[in-house]
């Protein structure tokens, strides 16, 4: 059976990632890695009647009498918000759950950006375990330690860093994910080679239909390469003060796209997608990347049967929305874009006729 393993080093707050099939129900696994006195297990309705119970019988061996308790949250992007929030932390009240507790998020990104945000609030900070059950999740939102809820104006704008204890990436959970959520999760895939190694890049374009086809050994590789990369990011840039804002290329104008349209409308790495369209053209413009390398980007996220077109927002509603992305800083919106095809740079001295012309394009 095909295990992989992936450390994020960060002193103290140093943890694993375990990937492969069958993780949930490993129950020396869970007790090995999951040791706080009780747990909060926070889920989704589409997530729970999957995964609930088989989690807990494998989680129960190594509770040993410890109390645990879930919670089963509205599932979607709409629900990201403080009203949700206020549901984790009423049930570890409820449950009595004190500073030896931890929260275990088992779902996908919404469910493991609230389950830490709480976790990251409840009694000044409390342990949490990343259980993600969506590609996207596995690859991208439950590794860094970045925890969120969405504000109505603007998306991921409250929350914390907190790195969560551990993360468990059961690839067996990705057999029951519906096909576009499944294509969104490849969006954060691709990133990685576009923004840090193209050698990944080509790798991807030369097994692009066995990760559709979800080909065990293709998807845990890809699993595996997305960890390693934002790995040693965020071991050089826990809190996004340099580097790891790159892992952020195609969100400034995703971001945009998934509030403007309403969230959930656009899954978020279909926003991605689109956005890193964008990006990439921007890239172009100002010289930095050829025509030839913008069109291979697209024909990649095309070929993955993600969107590379915008929805027409309107340039002001488009720039408005941007200026308030979290890398604003000094009144002045810094973007991720491509010096070359695997090395992305933050930029704030971008040409404002060029950043127009592509809002136009794209958005107009």
């Amino acid at each position: 059976m095909l295990r992989e393993r992936v450390d994020i080093a960060l002193g103290e707050r140093s943890y694993p990632i375990f990937i492969g099939p069958g993780l949930l129900a490993d129950g020396a696994l869970l007790a090995a890695n999951i040791t706080a006195r009780d747990v909060l297990i926070v889920t989704n309705e589409t997530v729970a009647p999957l995964y609930l119970d088989v989690f807990v019988d494998a989680l129960r061996e190594s509770l040993a009498g410890r109390h645990a308790a879930s919670v089963v949250l509205p599932d979607g992007e709409s629900h990201k918000t403080l009203d949700s929030l206020q549901l984790i932390v009423d049930a570890l009240v409820e449950s009595r759950m004190n500073r030896d507790a931890a929260v275990i998020a088992l779902g996908g990104g919404v469910v493991g950006d609230m389950a830490g945000f709480a976790a990251a609030c409840y009694q000044r900070g409390i342990d949490y375990v990343q259980v993600p059950t969506t590609l996207l999740a596995q690859v991208d939102s439950s590794v860094g330690g970045k925890t969120a809820v969405n504000h109505p104006k603007a998306k991921n704008m409250i929350g914390a860093f907190h790195q969560p204890r551990c993360v468990i990436a059961d690839t067996a959970t990705l057999a029951t994910l519906p096909e576009r959520e499944y294509r969104a999760g490849l969006a954060e895939v691709v990133k990685y080679g576009f923004v840090h190694d193209t050698d990944f890049l080509g790798w991807l374009e030369q097994r692009a239909d066995a990760l559709l086809a979800r080909d065990e050994e293709a998807v845990i590789h890809a699993i595996r390469r997305s960890c390693e990369i934002k790995a040693e990011v965020v071991g050089i840039d826990e809190r996004e003060q340099g580097l790891r804002a790159i892992l952020n290329f195609g969100h400034t104008f995703g971001h945009a796209i998934e509030t403007a349209t309403g969230y959930g409308t656009w899954l978020h790495g279909e926003a991605v997608a689109a956005g890193m369209v964008v990006a990439t053209d921007l890239s172009q413009r100002l010289g930095w990347i050829s025509a030839a390398d913008r069109d291979r980007v697209g024909e990649l996220l095309k070929r993955f049967g993600l969107p590379i077109a915008a929805p027409r927002i309107g340039t002001d509603r488009a720039a408005q929305l941007m200026g308030m992305d979290k890398k604003v800083l000094g009144g002045k919106l810094r973007l991720v874009l491509l010096r070359k095809l695997g090395q992305a740079d933050v930029v704030g001295d971008y040409s404002k006729q060029a950043l127009d012309a592509t809002l136009q394009t794209h958005f107009g």
